[in-house]
């Protein structure tokens, strides 16, 4: 081949360019520059070669690849990677030909770093925006391209695909590292942290997977995690490590808090802001560019940042599913491993006979109270070391609340029998032997409807039906236990939207003297009648109102109506004549009673002496001084107060004449069994005698017949009221009956 494929260009052209001794290329050489020849001539092939022959850039040589045709140079870049150049012949009379292969490399190859240089004949030369879109580097013309002018343009576009490289290694790079820190969010565990921070650099240095990942507690190294010839050495010394550099470069990057790119070896160091360092040591295959050094140590970075992260993240996970005290898991990880169990037990294998038990200890408040609540942090820690040591490892144990624990898993394994007798033994707690017990609520999975939360509910049903069954005993949840609950509960929602719709009513029961036989007051009876015209029995709902609150807003506007009635009556011309309304013991107790007591007063006018309030004889004997100085303040109002059932508690006549009440009512009980038993004469009598000896009034309720009313007369009782005398009567019948009874009295 010719020395130049320009005439002219002897040996001072030589000096200009930077030739390479043939002699002293050696395989050690870094990789060359890949330049592809496409053109259909022959000699362009030939004198291009020879033109860059034994030149370089950057200490790098160039290696020619040659395609006769663009159907030839699609089969090759299909299968050649890292191309720099790409020297296009573009033939006289057709530009488009030449920009076919163009558009096929840049938009079909993707090949956006490759630099493509046009060599033109004559008007053969594509356009501006063919140039600009397409990102043509470079258009020559045959003819006037020398030997320096094709060096020249050739060495300018491979400096330009070697930044454009640069670039994209470094975005690639950049991408990897953001990626990593988002990964690190989603592993579980050291080990996994580890393999991930070493996949990860190892991919930043294009090598395979190596080395380990450090902490250092007091001193000592400890591996995490490790890949390749580390993989094996997890939770051990990395002193035992086939490489020698590797703990040494841990130590230095733990001493000196810094990365390290020492022989052979790279050594990263993540500071942590939580209290625990970290440190990688990566055997190398090759040196690092500065390129690569720079992405390494932003990669540092970011792992330090995932590394507190995960710490932050593990101590939240202990927060939200560990017990702080025992170290248990708590009720939110217990509905996690419900949930799977239920899924399990859903399956309708009856193999899998999976139970949930809740354990109550005995009578822990009251010792809490007692002995402090250090004392009783200790007892559940024992408690809870006892559960864990004895149960069998299949069973999970967790505190769910208060003093409440739970056993979850096999029923064969899970029973009242195996829970109870851990309590048999004392706890040892501060040096004392303290006897404890527990009360049980079970449910069988088997059995149950629902969610994991939903099993917890029912496990807690049962819980509160062995407490008020007996202590130290054990209750399990049944279906029909379920269906009473949700019935309840749609009850409940159901009651709240009647008294919106005003569904709710009142009724009035008269009440007369015995001896005439004359009404002198009535009591206010609630009453709900649904949409669709169905009575619903007060026995039914009331207990309802009063579990869930809304009693209370029900009992106000009870009061307000029975007053507003008191006045129609006392329209009507009943100036003498009381109303008597019911009063719960949440309604009594809530902190706004006396003012909606006075504010039914004032705003319907009604006079406070025709009001009276009947309370239950077990409220009567509950937190007697508070209710004392709540009656005092009822009193202080005008209004009087009169004990409902009475008889049917036990109660303190001491206590009982303490109270600051006007009226006693025998319990419809006694009243019914007045006519059949000498016990039930005998305890009428008995209240009708104490009301007389306290100076109380006494009314005897549901006196159905004649003789019943003939024996309360005869033992002194001066009032009652019944069926005898009147039904529940609607406001307008009880101003009729009222009307009636004045007409016979007259």
């Amino acid at each position: 081949m010719p020395a130049s494929i320009t005439p002219g260009v002897g040996a001072a052209a030589r000096d200009d360019l930077a030739f390479l001794d043939k002699a002293s290329i050696a395989p050690a050489y870094p990789p060359s520059w890949r330049v592809l020849i496409v053109d259909e001539d022959a000699a362009v092939h030939s004198t291009t070669t020879s033109a860059l022959a034994g030149l370089d850039v950057q200490g790098r040589p160039f290696e020619f690849l040659h395609a006769a045709s663009s159907t030839a140079a699609h089969a090759l870049l299909a299968q050649e990677p890292d191309i720099a150049v790409i020297l296009q012949g573009v033939g006289a009379g057709q530009p488009d030909a030449g920009l076919h292969l163009v558009r096929h490399i840049r938009e079909t190859l993707g090949m956006l770093e490759a630099r493509i240089i046009l060599r033109a004949d004559g008007d053969s030369a594509p356009g501006i925006d063919a140039i600009r879109d397409l990102d043509i580097h470079d258009v020559q013309t045959r003819s006037g391209l020398t030997r320096t002018g094709l060096y020249t343009a050739v060495a300018a576009a491979v400096r330009c695909y070697q930044q454009l490289r640069a670039l994209s290694v470094g975005r690639a790079g950049l991408e990897r590292i953001v990626h990593a820190g988002a990964e690190f969010m989603t592993l579980h565990g050291p080990h996994e942290v580890a393999r991930s921070v070493l996949v990860q650099a190892a991919a930043l240095l294009g090598q395979q997977p190596d080395g380990v990942l450090c902490t250092r507690d007091g001193g000592q190294l400890r591996v995490l995690g490790g890949e390749g010839s580390g993989r094996d050495l997890e939770g051990g010394p990395p002193e035992v490590h086939v490489d020698t550099r590797i703990a040494a470069s841990l130590r230095r990057a733990f001493d000196e808090r810094s990365i390290g790119f020492g022989p052979g070896c790279l050594s990263l160091y993540f500071p942590g802001k939580s209290g625990r360092d970290f440190a990688a040591a990566i055997p190398l295959r090759q040196s690092v560019s500065e390129g690569a050094r720079r992405l390494l140590r932003v990669f540092a970075s970011v792992v330090s940042v995932g590394l507190d992260n995960l710490e932050l993240v593990g101590r939240l996970n202990d927060a939200a599913f560990f017990d702080s005290l025992t170290r248990l898991p708590n009720r939110t990880r217990l509905v996690e491993e419900l949930d799977g169990a239920v899924a399990v037990a859903a399956a309708g294998d009856r193999a899998n006979d999976i139970v949930l038990t809740l354990v109550d200890l005995d009578h822990f408040a009251a010792s809490n109270d007692a002995l402090g609540h250090g004392f009783g942090d200790l007892l559940l820690v024992a408690v809870a070391e006892r559960l864990q040591a004895k149960l069998h490892p299949r069973l999970f144990v967790a505190r769910i609340g208060g003093d409440t624990f739970a056993v979850l898993g096999d029923g064969a394994l899970n029973t009242p029998a195996t829970i109870h007798a851990l309590f048999d033994a004392p706890f040892s707690i501060d040096g004392h032997a303290v006897q404890a017990s527990s009360t049980l609520g079970l449910v069988r999975l088997l059995d149950h409807d629902g969610a994991g939360a939903d099993a917890l509910k029912d496990a807690d049903i049962a819980l509160k039906r062995a407490k008020s069954q007996q202590r130290g005993g054990h209750f399990t949840f049944s279906r029909g236990m379920g269906v009473e609950i949700r019935e309840r509960v749609r009850m409940m929602h159901a009651l709240r939207g009647g008294l919106e719709r005003g569904e709710l009513f009142l009724a009035y029961q008269p009440q007369v003297d015995l001896a005439t036989r004359r009404p002198f007051g009535a009591e206010a009876l609630l009453r709900w009648r649904t949409a669709d015209g169905q009575h619903v029995p007060p026995d039914r709902f009331i207990p309802i109102a009063e579990h869930s609150g809304l009693i209370v807003e029900i009992g106000a506007w009870v009061l307000r109506e029975a007053c507003a009635e008191l006045m129609r009556i006392r329209a009507a011309g009943q100036l003498d004549f009381t109303m008597s309304v019911n009063v719960s013991q949440a309604q009594f107790r809530h902190p706004q009673f006396m003012e909606v007591l006075r504010s039914a007063l004032l705003d319907t006018g009604a006079p406070a002496r025709y009001l009276e309030l009947e309370i239950t004889e077990s409220m009567a004997m509950e937190e007697p001084q508070q209710l004392v100085e709540m009656l005092a303040q009822v009193k202080r109002t005008g209004v009087s107060i009169a004990i409902d059932d009475f008889g049917t508690g036990f109660s303190s006549l001491s206590h009982l004449q303490g109270l600051n009440v006007d009226r006693l009512k025998i319990d419809r009980t006694f009243v019914t069994e007045i006519t059949g038993s000498a016990r039930g004469s005998s305890i009428a009598a008995m209240v009708i005698q104490l009301g007389r000896n306290l100076g109380l009034s006494v009314i005897a309720e549901g006196v159905e017949d004649e003789r019943q009313a003939q024996i309360l007369h005869a033992l002194g009782c001066p009032l009652a009221q019944g069926y005898l005398f009147a039904r529940p009567l609607s406001p307008q019948a009880l101003l009729e009956w009222l009307g009636g009874q004045q007409d016979r009295a007259a």
